[in-house]
């Protein structure tokens, strides 16, 4: 599919659509526990940072070699400057992904390689199915030096930012998933 016809695809309400380096489109319906977990990311960011602290949800950051990505939560550098329409990779201080249903091998695994990296210095991924948090600091050539997991439930876990900045994630405030309801 070219870029064009992608550009100008119409895509169904409620999914996300991902564009991999590899020229697959994945399309992932969002899920209530995805939004609700990023907006508490979102809380957090302004508690700890400040009302306008540079962070995006679901908007395209410039890595080289077209591997441009998209994360839940980006948390940049103050005096990051936008080139063109975008921020780069280079001004990035912590990523997360929030996991979803069909996206635990990429979140785990191909993201934690491709933030590694390009040194992203924190990489965050949150699980809300697992009610864990996995807290990548140390960035390599091919991932991360140190990975730390964190349970839901247990209080406010200080990630310090390059920058000298402190982003607390409160733990005890992750939205977890509900139950199905039962039909009947």
């Amino acid at each position: 599919m070219s870029v064009d016809a992608i550009m100008n695809t119409e895509f169904p309400k409620g999914y996300t659509v991902l564009f991999g380096a590899d020229g697959k489109v994945i399309m992932t319906p969002q899920s209530f526990e995805h939004s609700s977990t990023i907006k508490s990311m979102q809380y957090d960011t302004i508690v700890s940072l400040g009302r306008h602290a540079k962070t995006a949800s679901d908007v395209y950051i410039d890595f080289p070699a077209d591997e441009n990505s998209a994360p839940d939560l980006a948390i940049l550098r103050e005096d990051a400057r936008r080139e063109g329409k975008r921020y780069s990779f280079e001004d990035v201080l912590l990523i997360s992904e929030v996991v979803s249903t069909s996206s635990a091998r990429k979140d785990y695994d191909d993201c934690t390689a491709k933030y590694g990296r390009y040194g992203i210095p924190v990489y965050l991924v949150v699980d809300p199915y697992t009610q864990e948090v996995v807290l990548h600091t140390q960035p390599t050539g091919s991932g991360y030096i140190a990975a730390h997991t964190h349970k839901y439930g247990t209080g406010k876990l200080p990630i310090p930012l390059a920058d000298g900045r402190t982003f607390t994630l409160d733990l005890d405030e992750l939205p977890r998933p509900e139950p199905e309801g039962e039909t009947g």
